[in-house]
């Protein structure tokens, strides 16, 4: 089992706001403020920025596979440090919402580009730019005594970190309506009736639960995965039927000249199960990987 050494696990003693862990091909990304309810401030951003991006530039893109997103302490995240915005807003407010261009919208980039699937693992309170954080997650794993809220709206503001794109896909355009102009909470039930959440666990488990499927994940064809969740990104984007048989097709060329797929149609026939571990960076690179190739080389 390949694991990085734990950081140290309390951020008040340690006074880091991330932890960063690598176990099993699961790179696991913990906010550590839980004394504030995990509420974003400068350090945690710029820790979860960090990270992620740590994350995306794996430098021999074989041991991340994987991703949880998790969080110390009773909440998962309340949102941004209203503390903090409200002496952002007393020493200048002209710039005081600089930090959604700056330091927000990066994140949450870099979140949804990441090629490899994504676990959060929620507990307690998930609100505001915490939701969008929740929702940059391929799979959401909640427990019990979760609650999901956008909030915004409650403080006289609209949307950030994505949630009128993320939550909309969730959701559909009718009760993300709802829930962005009430911002009123939601229990784990009602929120994995809607599609926020996927699992519901026990209370004190969604960490355990999510690290137990974020291991299946790393298992798993993550060539295969990287080319979903790209095809995913482009459907979504509002392309027509021809564009997203053309991307299909293409992904599957691609996945076909793959040891993971030739291997598993082996397995399958012998009736015995596969073994993936084809990295995306050894010989694979999806639709998206390509382009960004193209205008890195291009400039």
């Amino acid at each position: 089992m390949a694991v990085t050494p734990p950081e140290a696990p309390s951020p008040d003693a340690a006074g880091q706001s991330v932890g960063y862990r690598v176990e099993d091909g699961v790179a696991v990304i913990e906010l550590r403020r839980p004394s504030a309810g995990n509420a974003l401030d400068a350090a945690l951003r710029s820790g979860l920025l960090a990270s992620v991006r740590r994350v995306a530039g794996d430098a021999d893109g074989e041991r991340v596979r994987a991703v949880l997103l998790t969080a110390q302490g009773r909440n998962f995240c309340v949102g941004q440090d209203l503390k903090e915005h409200a002496e952002a807003l007393e020493r200048d407010p002209e710039s005081a919402f600089a930090v959604v261009r700056a330091e927000y919208n990066p994140l949450v980039e870099a979140l949804h580009a990441l090629p490899v699937p994504v676990v959060a693992a929620v507990e307690g309170a998930c609100v505001g730019a915490g939701l969008g954080l929740a929702l940059c997650a391929d799979v959401r794993v909640a427990s019990d005594g979760a609650r999901f809220a956008t909030a915004f709206t409650g403080i006289g503001l609209a949307a950030d970190s994505g949630l009128s794109l993320s939550l909309t896909r969730a959701v559909g355009p009718s009760y993300a309506a709802l829930l962005m102009l009430l911002g009123d909470h939601l229990d784990a039930g009602v929120a994995q009736e809607l599609g926020l959440a996927h699992l519901v666990v026990p209370d004190g488990q969604a960490a355990a639960e999510g690290l137990a499927l974020a291991r299946r994940l790393a298992a798993g064809p993550t060539a295969a995965y990287g080319e979903v969740k790209a095809l995913l990104r482009h459907a979504a984007s509002g392309a027509g039927l021809s564009a997203v048989l053309e991307r299909e097709a293409a992904a599957q060329e691609r996945l076909g000249a793959t040891e993971d797929h030739r291997g598993a149609v082996r397995a399958f026939l012998a009736k015995e199960k596969p073994s993936f571990g084809g990295p995306l960076s050894k010989g694979h690179r999806t639709e998206g990987r390509q382009a960004e190739g193209r205008r890195t080389e291009g400039r």
